[in-house]
């Protein structure tokens, strides 16, 4: 139940920071589909950009370029969104290789 409601905050946040593979079913390498490394790269450039767009909006606002506040905050907003996202995903690939050490051989 509680993986229903992540993937469908997941879907929620768009592309976010979400590889857009989530929630749809898992293909293996053999069957053409991307690899995990792939779509973690993919997902890592999305936030980089995000937090790029926010750097830049921030710049625009305080040399004056731009007057706009909102678009500003929101391009804050979502860099910190999808970075939040991002560490909560590094969490869990971290717990799961811990897990994987603790099992015995």
């Amino acid at each position: 139940m509680k993986d229903i409601t992540i993937q469908s905050n997941l879907k929620a946040l768009g592309g976010i920071g979400a590889p857009a593979s989530i929630g749809t079913k898992a293909s293996g390498v053999g069957e053409g589909g991307a690899s995990f490394a792939d779509t973690l790269t993919e997902s890592l450039d999305k936030v980089n950009s995000l937090q790029k767009e926010a750097d830049r909006a921030i710049e625009d606002f305080a040399t004056g370029q731009t007057r706009n506040i909102h678009e500003t905050m929101i391009a804050v907003n979502k860099a910190d969104l999808a970075f939040r996202l991002t560490m909560q995903v590094r969490n869990k690939i971290v717990e799961a290789y811990q897990e994987v050490m603790r099992t015995q051989v």
